[in-house]
């Protein structure tokens, strides 16, 4: 990873011999192949750090399979000399990435039940309503359970399962899986998610929360 002068690049393009373009260096392993600055994507590019995404790093890490881990190396670029600050493994292939201030992140924690229309909003309103083949099933989840332990339909329904955390403390995500349909949601605090499938397998299948 090269520093370099634009002042200085073009004093070199107008002649002068003697302008040093390049400031300073700093390896990575093993090839850059997309790089980003922290606050570099806003109007306020503050010329601190600078993040490496290396492709091709196969022998750096245990190798857990056909797909290997990559690296990322964070470098302090405020000073005359770069300084390699941090080196850590990265999903394969890190492609792009943003560096804020995090007094810039303005992150909402849990969400707001009226939001959403659908919203199973008491554990009295937790049904199964039928009409014809079209089953709905209403859920509220709360930390350890669901509110129907379990929940029958016939073989060719169209199942519609409609599901709000009423859990209210952050970070407190829920879920719902049903693995042999395929079926895998996560649900955030106070938030209320769906899913319709068609019941074309018979048997007892298990539903649970994947958080």
């Amino acid at each position: 990873i090269a520093k370099w002068s634009v002042e200085a690049a073009i004093k070199q393009f107008q002649g002068d011999t003697g302008a040093k373009v390049v400031l300073d260096t700093v390896d990575v392993q093993y090839q850059p192949g997309h790089g980003y600055t922290s606050m570099g994507e806003t109007n306020q590019p503050d010329g601190q750090f600078f993040n490496s995404g290396n492709k091709f790093s196969k022998d750096r890490f245990l190798p857990v399979g056909p797909l290997h881990v990559e690296t990322e190396q964070l470098i302090d670029i405020s000073g005359d000399r770069m300084k390699l600050i941090h080196d850590h493994s990265a999903y394969s292939e890190p492609h792009d990435g943003i560096i804020v201030r995090a007094d810039v992140i303005k992150t909402r924690q849990i969400y707001d039940l009226d939001e959403f229309p659908n919203a199973v909003k008491t554990k009295e309103e937790s049904t199964i309503e039928r009409n014809g083949k079209n089953v709905h099933i209403k859920l509220i989840s709360q930390a350890p359970a669901f509110s129907m332990r379990e929940f029958t339909v016939n073989k060719g329904d169209i199942v519609t399962i409609t599901l709000t955390n009423h859990d209210k403390v952050e970070d407190l995500t829920h879920g719902f899986g049903i693995p042999r349909y395929n079926i895998s949601f996560i649900v955030n605090p106070l938030e209320t998610k769906s899913v319709t499938f068609v019941a074309d397998k018979p048997g007892v299948f298990w539903c649970y929360c994947l958080h």
